[in-house]
């Protein structure tokens, strides 16, 4: 049985699995019958986060368009442009026994491509929600269900995963944000254009 969390909430992936190292990220997502002329394009990403809680480079940043880390410890399957069908509509597969030492946070995010422009919020979404699952044995062993209103936010961050005492753990932080990608990547000390 998965654990299901509520917001602010935290479980131990290790604690309870000794050398667990190989997890998947799910997310995924329902649109609401509004109509705002263009389709939804959900996309999923992962920053890299060190102590000060900043990434140390655009190497730290895995999404769309940097599907896979440097060291190999967080790989993103792929864009999924629309968001049908059930289950998850994106993964970042996890390898913990690669990831840096000085990577204390893997934060999880999801944010509205294009948002401004097709006029499209969060608000707009419906049942959306984070899972982890072992890699090795298909066992969901977390799930936290996104049931907060965003009425504004383009960009929310769902989840994180974080080094405490040698255990891996997961917090589900449900935090929206207005500005998107860009707001996000400025949380993050990443600088765009």
């Amino acid at each position: 049985m998965p654990v299901c969390l509520q917001k602010g909430q935290k479980v131990s992936l290790t604690k309870d699995n000794p050398g667990l190292s190989k997890v998947v990220v799910g997310v995924g997502w329902d649109i609401n019958q509004y109509d705002t002329g263009a389709s939804f394009d959900l996309d999923s990403s992962a920053f890299l986060l060190k102590a000060d809680g900043k990434v140390s480079g655009s190497q730290d940043f895995v999404f769309y368009g940097n599907l896979k880390h440097p060291s190999g410890c967080v790989e993103h399957m792929g864009d999924n442009l629309t968001g049908a069908g059930d289950g998850d509509d994106e993964q970042m597969r996890i390898d913990l026994s690669k990831v840096p030492a000085e990577i204390e946070k893997i934060a999880f995010t999801v944010t509205i491509y294009d948002a401004e422009t097709r006029n499209q919020n969060f608000g707009q979404v419906n049942n959306a929600f984070v899972r982890i699952y072992n890699e090795e044995s298909g066992e969901e062993m977390m799930r936290y269900d996104l049931g907060e209103d965003f009425s504004i936010e383009t960009a929310a961050v769902f989840g994180e995963l974080y080094r405490n005492n040698g255990e891996w753990k997961f917090n589900a932080i449900g935090s929206g944000f207005y500005g998107g990608l860009a707001a996000l990547c400025a949380n993050y000390g990443i600088e765009t254009e």
